[in-house]
């Protein structure tokens, strides 16, 4: 199959392929410059990006990453490009979906990265599939629906959400929100730096809208967060793991506080290396990119 390069506005992000997965299409993209040390020594990289967006976020990243390192990026199925799957999402299917993945392009050790929900589903890969990770670099790692509830409150919150995640209210909030000046408020609100919120960017997050089976997959998104089994426990996950974990934390992320990345570097996790990162909320990937390129390049070239 023929490799494409693929383009975020003038940035290259790697060479682009579709790879079929339990017959739906997953778009994936590789980089490697070769330059610093051959393919063979070298740790491989995955990335995994957030809840509603794509492997496209990881504009600023793949390539200086990939200056050290082989880079794989992927959109998780239900996002991006990748098949808007009439199925049951949960973080063990991301899980299933990237091991089967690394089984047939990769096949060694590697670092994986993930943002917010990539995040979680890179702690939850390396728990179920040891053999597939040496390193995690998690950049904000959502605790999950049961830790923020009491358990006696869940059954009655479900209750209620499910009143609002029917197909019958969630499409036609799928339809309000599927515009760009819906999008650039969201953004703005999760974004510290407003220059980064750029028409590329929400066009990125509007495009998958438009795709065959988005309306369903976002029905049943929305309807999945709302239950507990949607993923394990991430305190539970940490006390499993055990492997090097740098976690990247914007100071002032709106979406998942600081206080959290805090508590867990604090009282969960022995080998776990907190970084915060000024000046960025939610996104410091993008917001502070060269800063979270050092970063990630700085602690893998010392954590062998």
């Amino acid at each position: 199959m023929k490799l494409t390069p693929l383009q975020s506005g003038h940035l290259q992000l790697g060479f682009q392929r579709d790879w079929i997965w339990r017959g739906w299409k997953v778009r994936y993209t590789f980089a490697w410059s070769g330059q610093a040390r051959s393919g063979e020594e070298a740790t491989p990289l995955l990335l995994l990006h957030g809840f509603g967006s794509a492997l496209t976020q990881w504009h600023e990243n793949i390539l200086p990453l990939s200056q050290a390192h082989p880079v794989y990026a992927l959109d998780l199925v239900g996002f991006g490009v990748s098949e808007k799957a009439s199925t049951t999402y949960k973080v063990g299917l991301w899980v299933e979906q990237i091991y089967e993945f690394w089984r047939v392009f990769i096949n060694r050790p590697i670092a994986l990265v993930g943002h917010s929900l990539g995040a979680l589903v890179a702690l939850s890969a390396a728990v179920a599939h040891p053999e597939m990770v040496e390193r995690l670099i998690l950049i904000t790692l959502p605790a999950a629906r049961q830790e923020i509830l009491p358990g006696w409150l869940q059954p009655l919150v479900a209750s209620v959400e499910g009143l609002f995640t029917t197909p019958l209210l969630v499409r036609p909030l799928f339809k309000l929100v599927l515009r760009p000046g819906v999008i650039r408020s969201v953004l703005r609100k999760v974004y510290i730096n407003q220059e980064r919120v750029t028409e590329a960017l929400i066009e990125s997050f509007l495009q998958p809208g438009y795709d065959r089976g988005a309306s369903r997959a976002f029905c049943r998104l929305a309807q999945a967060r709302t239950q507990t089994d949607f993923s394990r426990a991430t305190k539970e996950l940490l006390q499993e793991v055990d492997v090097p974990i740098l976690l990247l934390w914007g100071e002032q992320d709106r979406v998942i506080p600081l206080t959290w990345g805090k508590h867990i570097a604090n009282a969960l996790h022995s080998q776990l290396q907190l970084v915060e990162i000024p000046d960025a909320g939610h996104c410091p990937y993008d917001e502070s990119a060269e800063r979270v390129n050092a970063e990630i390049l700085a602690w893998l070239a010392t954590a062998v």
